[in-house]
């Protein structure tokens, strides 16, 4: 299965191939995806995914240390949102670190840098790697040269319904204009 957060040796062929396995369920829609969490957020209140019931949730795993594609993505998010207007009401954009062990502490001030709505979820390796699992999130620790660390991950941008059901995702780097575009005809469906 996928590596845990404690520890640090290579990726075997089995999790490079269930890495892959997940991408194309992913891709082709095969299995379930997402599905109910519990975990904490950046202010240590627990919150659930059923909290968001009526509204389209974008979901994206990632760490605070990811030196570009986090922020990258998360900016572009901030962006389509803010595109939205007061349509974004209709959106709760969520960030789930994958990387519990260094985020918890500094979790508030990362989200606060992106949308004002987006809400940052943490938890134990175990509550993490259960969501991960759910949503088809490939993620391993990789160790460095200096004794520090980084996390190779899916970089995907979920989107759930209003009743917390997948709709489908967006690759890294999809632009502002085509999340709002996306955001916008989802929010417009079932209106």
């Amino acid at each position: 299965m996928i590596a845990s957060l404690s520890g640090g040796a290579p990726i075997a062929a089995a999790e490079r191939q269930s890495a892959a396995q997940m991408m194309d369920d992913l891709m082709y829609g095969r299995g379930s995806i997402g599905g109910p969490f519990t975990l904490t957020d950046q202010n240590g209140r627990r919150r659930s995914d059923t909290e968001f019931r009526g509204r389209l949730m974008i979901v994206y795993f990632g760490y605070t240390w990811c030196p570009d594609v986090c922020p990258t993505d998360l900016m572009a998010i901030t962006q389509a949102l803010e595109r939205l207007g007061s349509a974004a009401d209709g959106v709760q954009p969520i960030f789930i670190s994958i990387d519990p062990e260094r985020d918890t502490s500094v979790l508030a001030d990362y989200v606060a840098a992106f949308h004002r709505n987006l809400i940052g979820l943490t938890g134990s390796p175990e509550e993490i790697q259960r969501v991960a699992d759910a949503y088809k999130t490939f993620y391993v620790k990789v160790p460095d040269e200096r004794g520090g660390y980084s996390i190779d991950h899916t970089g995907v941008i979920y989107l759930m319904g209003r009743s917390g059901e997948y709709l489908g995702f967006m690759p890294p780097q999809t632009s502002p204009d085509r999340l709002a575009d996306v955001l916008r005809k989802n929010l417009a469906h079932d209106e």
